[in-house]
């Protein structure tokens, strides 16, 4: 069957869609680098729910999700800004979010880390913010997961500067049960976030990034970094202390910086790695032989989708990411919390489903494709 996908220029284009997906087995967890997932939850369709209402969630639909990246030796990274945090999913949904997924994460022998932020809060002073993530933390660690510091737009609302970035963090380091992962988002995915670790000069901020990792290197596991600039995460990761990994969270340049250098590599904490599961799973078992070049064979292709999706303004990017999985039939609706679905345009979403179609990444490609047909005609664009 032949698809007519609209474009940018306001005219169709004929396009036929793959017949057969590529074939990727399920496997076991990796060994050459650490990979983490980060993962979208599915919206209940049916609920009577407003944009700025609390987020109805399809338990049943967003669980199946997180065993089908485990199946493929991925690891969840739970409730962070893919989950939709602050855009659609709020501090009441996600601490059900995680209690739920680490239980199932125990269940079914797979890794979880949890996002620990402060959108409990809008603003407030220090002490507030301190005691939101507090409250967080506690959340993540009752639950048996490893916990993901998220930057805090509260924080960087309320900090005069770099030394209330060493005290808030400094305090919540020294609590830790156990050693974090410390996120650094962009403002590219979150506006809220700019000057962040207190200066919007990036060198002045990676130097109060460090010092934080500095002052208690054996409560950070890594840093996931998503400043969207390779050569900048290469240069952080550089100067970590010795045992503390680097993460990248770069959905523009991630195979590069997966498979690294002669001076070392980063792990993976991707948005990117939803869509992609299965593919991405591939590639670093093709790694995990030693086998560079194969890895990379396999997960360059798949940047110009990542790109795509996470194109400006990024922080849209989980439309694109839950429409990914609509097509490949992990959920039946392409509805999000929040209302976010509308947050694209057709002709973004057309190229979202070619690149992916040619990349093989749905299941059934059949499926997909009858999904597409639908959506277009409800659009108006004739098939």
């Amino acid at each position: 069957m032949t698809l007519h996908l609209p474009d940018a220029n306001g005219t169709t284009r004929a396009y036929e869609p793959r017949a057969e997906p590529l074939t990727v087995t399920p496997g076991s967890a990796f060994t050459s680098r650490t990979v983490f997932s980060a993962a979208h939850v599915v919206a209940d369709p049916y609920a009577d729910t407003t944009p700025d209402g609390p987020a109805a969630v399809d338990w049943d639909a967003t669980l199946a999700f997180r065993r089908h990246l485990w199946s493929h030796g991925l690891g969840v990274a739970e409730a962070m800004d893919t989950a939709q945090r602050g855009m659609g999913l709020d501090w009441a949904g996600a601490a059900e979010l995680i209690r739920r997924s680490a239980a199932e994460a125990k269940t079914c022998g797979g890794r979880i880390a949890c996002g620990v932020g402060t959108d409990q809060l809008t603003a407030g002073t220090l002490a507030e913010v301190r005691a939101a993530y507090e409250e967080q933390l506690a959340v993540v660690e009752e639950s048996g997961a490893q916990a993901i510091l998220m930057a805090s737009r509260a924080l960087a609302a309320t900090a005069q500067g770099p030394d209330d970035y060493l005290e808030v963090y400094g305090h919540l380091l020294r609590q830790a049960a156990e050693p974090v992962v410390l996120h650094w988002l962009g403002p590219m995915f979150d506006p809220a976030l700019e000057g962040y670790w207190g200066s919007a000069d990036l060198d002045a901020a990676t130097d109060t990034f460090l010092e934080v990792i500095a002052a208690h290197p054996d409560k950070v596991d890594g840093i996931k970094v998503s400043l969207l600039d390779a050569q900048r995460e290469i240069d952080l990761r550089r100067r970590l202390p010795q045992g503390v990994r680097c993460y990248t969270g770069d959905d523009f340049n991630y195979p590069e910086l997966i498979a690294g250098d002669e001076q070392g590599f980063s792990h993976a904490l991707l948005g990117i790695f939803d869509p992609l599961g299965p593919l991405a799973a591939e590639a670093v078992r093709v790694l995990d032989t030693g086998n560079t070049e194969g890895f990379r064979a396999l997960l360059d292709p798949t940047v110009e989708l990542s790109r795509h999706l996470f194109q400006a303004p990024t922080r849209f990017y989980k439309t694109g990411v839950v429409f990914l999985a609509w097509l490949a039939g992990h959920q039946s609706h392409f509805t999000m919390v929040g209302g976010l679905q509308s947050a694209r345009s057709l002709p973004h979403l057309a190229r979202a489903y070619e690149l992916a179609d040619g990349l093989g990444l749905f299941p059934d490609p059949k499926l997909a494709q009858e999904r597409m047909r639908n959506l277009l005609n409800l659009y108006g664009v004739n098939q």
